[in-house]
Formats: C-alpha cells, structure tokens, sequence
C-alpha cells in the first residue's frame, strides 16, 4: 500500500504544496514528478498520480506552483512586474516557464533528494518538463499537451477562458482547488495574451534534450494543433509520438487508459533502477 505525504516547503522562498507517494515495498524505479498546467494544482489532478505510481510501482512527486492550491499566492498578480528580497510580485513575466524550469524544479528536486526523475507534465507543465530536460539530466520526459511556441488557437482559447471566468462558471469550478483562485487565473491568463508573450518558442530549447522523451496531444485540442509535438519530434529525433483522435486539451482525463498503457510501457524501457 503507497504512503502519501502532503507538506509545504520553502523553496526559493515561497512555500510549496507538495504531495509525495511512497513507492511500493520493494519498488526501485525511478521516480515521477507531475508538473501540472496553467490553471492546474496538486488537487486538480484528482487521484490519477496515485493511481499511476500504484500501477507503474514508483514513486512519485506532485506539486503546485506559486500561486496554484495551496502554495503561497502572488503578491499584487495583476500589479507592475518585480522582485523583492529575491520573491517575485506583479504580473508574470514571458520567461515564468524558463525560471520554474532552470531555478525552482532543480531547488526543489534536490531539497527532497530527488535525482533523475521521470518528468510528466501536462500543458505548461509539459514546456516546463521539456526546458528543464534540456539542461538537467533526468531519466525520462513525458509531455502531454505542452506548448513550444505560441499558436492563434491557444490565444482564442485563453481568451475564451478569461470570458467564462468573467461571466460564466469558471470562476467557481476553479475555487474549490486553489486557496486564491484570482492569483490562479489572472497570473496565466494575462502573461498568455500580453503582447511581450507573443514570440514565446522554447524550439532552440529542444535539440538539449537527451532523455527519452514521450508526446501526447489529442487531435481535438483546443490550445494546440498538432504542430506542437510534430516539431517537437522534428528536434528531437529519438521522441516517441502518440496522437489521439477525440480527444482535447487533457488526454490523461479524455482517454485515460490509452494514456495509461502508453505511459507504463515508456517506463518499462527505463531500465535502470531508481536514484
């Protein structure tokens, strides 16, 4: 029976909501850190990371990001962009993927003596996942549904998205996972549809990655034609792709079992054991 452990930590200053699965007895592979999208959190997950480690028999680390669950907030999200004592304030900035990526997942990984994860992220968690499996060494790479450069359907999605949170039920559904749910939203939202953020391309990024790497996107995303991970595997020869008719913005969600089995036999080709 796995373990699980929900704890803050201070990483980079900001306190982290963490959750950490404990491997089965006996398990030694490597383990899974869950890197959640741009409105997501350790909660939003739902059980789909226990249910995953459970099968897959590893252990695993999810956690929210600044300002997601129940981390600390941003302070002023909406207000002029800036740090303090090394804590940052205001709007997000183009590069807030680059700086989780290459300053807080490495601070963060080596405070709980984590070395060579298999990265799975998903949506922005997945660019995270790729840029820091460009510079560090980890295991393995799973990205599903990331963003490598910015396309016209994800800024009409976004758009839409800041109108059903104005008007619609949005709002609501994303308070019961997030302890600010303004901070949440406002902070992706506006970075998304800023002018500055519109040459976003983390494709120079990509011939670093070594690790073997795993693509999935649903055929029917509505943030993201398939060009994201066919350029992907473009930089990144030795990528494996798994695309999914009828399926949207959340494949581990729309097609679960599918994503499952592709997930369990990318792991059983990382043969080494767990560091």
């Amino acid at each position: 029976m796995q373990t699980h452990c929900f704890q803050k930590i201070k990483i980079c200053g900001i306190g982290l909501e963490t959750l950490s699965i404990a491997p089965p007895a006996g398990a030694d592979g490597p383990t899974l850190v869950f890197l959640h999208e741009g409105l997501g959190s350790v909660r939003m997950w739902r059980d789909w990371p226990s249910r995953l480690c459970a099968q897959l028999g590893c252990a695993g680390l999810v956690y929210s990001r600044q300002g997601y669950g129940q981390s600390d907030p941003v302070p002023d999200v909406r207000g002029p962009s800036g740090q303090t004592d090394g804590r940052r304030h205001g709007r997000l900035l183009p590069d807030y993927m680059h700086r989780e990526a290459f300053e807080v997942l490495p601070a963060l990984l080596q405070a709980l003596g984590i070395e060579r994860p298999v990265l799975l992220g998903h949506s922005d968690g997945g660019t995270i996942a790729l840029l820091h499996a460009s510079r560090w060494e980890v295991r393995g790479c799973i990205v599903i549904a990331p963003h490598i450069m910015v396309e016209p359907i994800s800024l009409q999605a976004i758009d839409q998205a800041r109108q059903a949170f104005e008007q619609g039920v949005l709002r609501e559904r994303l308070a019961a996972y997030h302890a600010d749910v303004d901070c949440a939203f406002w902070q992706w939202n506006e970075v998304w549809l800023s002018p500055a953020f519109a040459s976003f391309d983390i494709r120079v990024d990509l011939p670093g990655i070594r690790a073997p790497l795993l693509a999935i996107q649903g055929v029917d995303d509505p943030y993201g034609t398939l060009a994201q991970i066919e350029d992907i595997a473009q930089a990144v020869p030795h990528t494996c792709l798994l695309t999914l008719p009828a399926c949207g913005h959340s494949p581990h969600r729309d097609q679960s079992e599918t994503v499952v089995k592709a997930v369990a036999d990318f792991m059983s080709s990382l043969a080494s054991p767990r560091t």
